[in-house]
């Protein structure tokens, strides 16, 4: 059977042209430019494994670049955080960059443009600029300081880097033209005053390069050949022309950007200011908590690397933006992790069975396989006991034909053990069923070979010992918003649609080879959904995650409604 070959997505059409027209596979330099004023969330996953995809394809290298021009925003905190996602993801990037790196060589280059009358130095507040641009049908106006001499301009220049005039006092400005059709145009502002400790610089720089200045001058300087962008920088594309323009040599690369639409994913937020107003108002408990659409937070939750590759992957590159349901990133959750995690019995909501018939005191180590989906996993022992734990729901005193799980005078067979039969059951004082009366069949059990042990039931139950269980507190997560597009609303705010029951602290009782899970491992708990460990695990007390459900519990919802 012929291998399957992958259509090229529009990106890479794009590069496989160059190819052909002039670029030397050589030349090919991709990189993934994170501003480090937060954490990285599941789009830029995509972003991610778009650029560092592509370095992998062409064997070409991909710089880690931090565009770190905003002091009062960005912080260390970040940028460690991001270098630990990316290399989490599986990624190596060739050089790790920061427009900080470049602060000199901007400043030059716009004393440059000072020189050749393409820049500016504006004393009106930004408030007077904003007035002066016009409207997107009618052009706007020259500022009153826009012919400045030049000697004027790189005094005024000057002293706003050594720190002489207070913030706001002064801008520089590109002199492009107040007429253009692109509202970017209209002599954007290149460089503002900030007095704001750096991450890196701390206090040697007073101004600042604003983004659209350093962008393709970054890009310039470590000769990327192909910028991509996501769909919003598109106008912005005119502007990164025009500023390479002045500077190129026709002895070293010119960038290129393009742009794809950026994937919005479905009951979440994606915004840096809206994940950072959850943070700060404790709706969530950080920015790696499981709820949060942060690559971090979904490390937490259980995520793997490979389930959000393989989801970017699937959603693919677009011009069109779009909303990703958030259930294909949950499927490919489910389906990666079915392949790599062992399964184990862990009880939720326990009900107490005693098995009248089975001796006191006496207990046995069944054989338990680890994953029916990989036989190298081998096996494990479970404890079997007089006394278990079943889930709550797993019985019903009166049940119909359809009930296949424990009911009064039924037979189901125990997870690797044997088959029980319901006798009684024991109720409080308010009618609830507490206990269940059982026998079990001796020679039923599994693996065993016997007669007995080959006869069919239609229900088997996962279950613990309860002399030999432990107990953890299990963290039921789901989705942080209720609504589809919980910021698309223009007369509701994002948080009207904060889920409640988003999360539900529970304490779960675990078979005791649990008890040296360490932070991270995953698993499946039997019928109940794909756990992690979580770090807030102690040796007192441990602590699981959900990740996500076996199922698509949504779905069913969604149809009922």
């Amino acid at each position: 059977m012929a291998e399957e070959v992958k259509s090229l997505n529009f990106i890479e059409h794009i590069i496989e042209e160059d190819l052909r027209t002039g670029y030397e596979m050589s030349q090919l330099r991709f990189r993934f430019p994170p501003e480090p004023n937060g954490y990285l969330h599941i789009g830029h996953a995509s972003s991610i494994c778009l650029n560092f995809g592509l370095g992998l394809k062409y064997n070409a290298p991909v710089n880690l670049r931090f565009d770190d021009t905003n002091p009062a925003k960005e912080e260390k905190e970040y940028v460690d955080a991001i270098k630990s996602d990316v290399a989490w993801l599986g990624y190596e990037w060739d050089t790790e960059c920061y427009a900080s790196d470049y602060f000199q060589q901007l400043y030059d280059w716009a004393v440059e443009l000072i020189k050749d009358g393409k820049a500016y130095v504006d004393s009106q507040t930004s408030e007077q600029i904003a007035s002066q641009k016009g409207t997107p049908t009618e052009p706007g106006s020259h500022s009153p300081y826009r012919d400045r001499s030049v000697e004027e301009n790189l005094r005024l220049f000057e002293g706003m880097k050594n720190g002489d005039f207070k913030e706001g006092e002064h801008v520089l400005r590109a002199k492009i033209n107040m007429a253009s059709s692109n509202m970017l145009m209209r002599d954007p502002v290149m460089y503002r005053i900030l007095h704001k400790a750096h991450h890196r610089t701390n206090t040697d720089w007073c101004i600042y390069p604003m983004y659209d200045w350093t962008h393709g001058e970054s890009d310039y300087i470590e000769q990327i050949s192909h910028s991509l962008c996501t769909l919003e920088f598109l106008p912005h594309r005119e502007l990164y022309d025009w500023f390479l323009d002045q500077l190129v040599s026709t002895k070293k690369l010119r960038p290129k950007q393009r742009e794809f639409a950026r994937r919005n994913l479905s009951h979440t937020v994606v915004s840096k200011r809206k994940l950072l107003q959850l943070v700060e108002s404790g709706v969530v408990a950080g920015w790696d908590d499981p709820r949060m659409p942060t690559i971090s937070g979904l490390r937490r939750r259980g995520y793997t690397p490979e389930s959000i590759k393989n989801f970017a992957d699937t959603i693919g590159i677009a011009k069109r933006e779009n909303v990703v349901d958030v259930s294909l990133l949950e499927f490919h959750a489910r389906e990666h992790l079915n392949k790599i995690t062992p399964r184990v019995m862990a009880v939720l909501s326990p009900l107490k069975v005693v098995i009248t018939n089975y001796e006191e005191g006496k207990e046995e180590w069944l054989d338990a396989e680890n994953n029916p989906e990989d036989e190298s996993a081998g096996f494990r022992k479970v404890p079997f006991s007089r006394e278990l734990y079943i889930e709550q729901e797993d019985f019903r005193e009166d049940a119909n034909r359809k009930f296949f799980r424990l009911k009064l005078g039924g037979e189901v067979r125990l997870k690797n053990g044997y088959i029980i039969q319901a006798n009684s059951c024991t109720k409080d004082s308010e009618g609830n069923v507490i206990e269940v009366q059982c026998t079990y069949d001796p020679l039923s059990k599994s693996g065993s070979g016997t007669e007995e042990s080959l006869r069919k039931v239609k229900g088997t139950l996962h279950w613990v010992s309860i002399p030999h269980t432990i107990t953890a507190e299990v963290r039921l997560y789901d989705r942080l918003f209720t609504d589809e597009t919980p910021d698309g609303h223009k007369d509701k705010d994002f948080m009207d649609f904060v889920n409640p029951d988003s999360l539900e602290k529970i304490t779960g009782y675990l078979e005791p080879s649990l008890k040296d899970a360490q932070v991270g491992e995953q698993f499946q708990f039997q019928r109940m959904g794909y756990f992690n460990v979580d770090k807030d695990s102690t040796k007192e007390k441990m602590v699981f995650n959900r990740t996500v459900t076996l199922k698509d519990t949504w779905a069913k919802l969604e149809q009922k409604e």
